[in-house]
């Protein structure tokens, strides 16, 4: 079993940055794929992330292409998500998701594809 607990959600302004982290247990962390998701209201859960396991290949949403970072610490089995430049639209509670199973190419975009995710940390930009 793997706890994920997400950290550094906030209030921010238009143009700002925070950076969220993903805490999680389990002794092969390194192994994990991790994907950040995001559901804003009113709408459904969608990709914004993902970073594989062991290689560290990066995937992003077109939508945050170029403002985003995911990156891991595998020392601290932990990965971050840091967001800059950011938009009213990016307000959302924001998932952690991890997979022992690492993923590739378009699976790692599919919410299916992870087997354990966190409680979630809201983000809201204000305009």
């Amino acid at each position: 079993q793997v706890q994920l607990v997400e950290s550094g959600g906030g209030l921010v302004q238009a143009g700002g940055s925070l950076r969220l982290s993903c805490a999680a247990s389990g002794r092969t962390f390194s192994n994990y794929a991790m994907g950040w998701f995001r559901r804003a209201p009113g709408k459904g859960r969608e990709f914004v992330a993902a970073i594989r396991g062991r290689g560290s290949t990066t995937y992003y949403a077109d939508s945050v292409k170029g403002r985003f970072t995911i990156s891991r610490d595998n020392a601290k089995n932990t990965v971050y998500l840091q967001m800059n430049s950011l938009k009213p639209e990016d307000t959302a509670i924001y998932y952690c998701a991890a997979t022992p199973s690492d993923c590739s190419g378009s699976g790692c975009f599919i919410s299916r594809t992870y087997d354990y995710w966190g409680q979630g940390t809201q983000v809201t930009v204000s305009s």
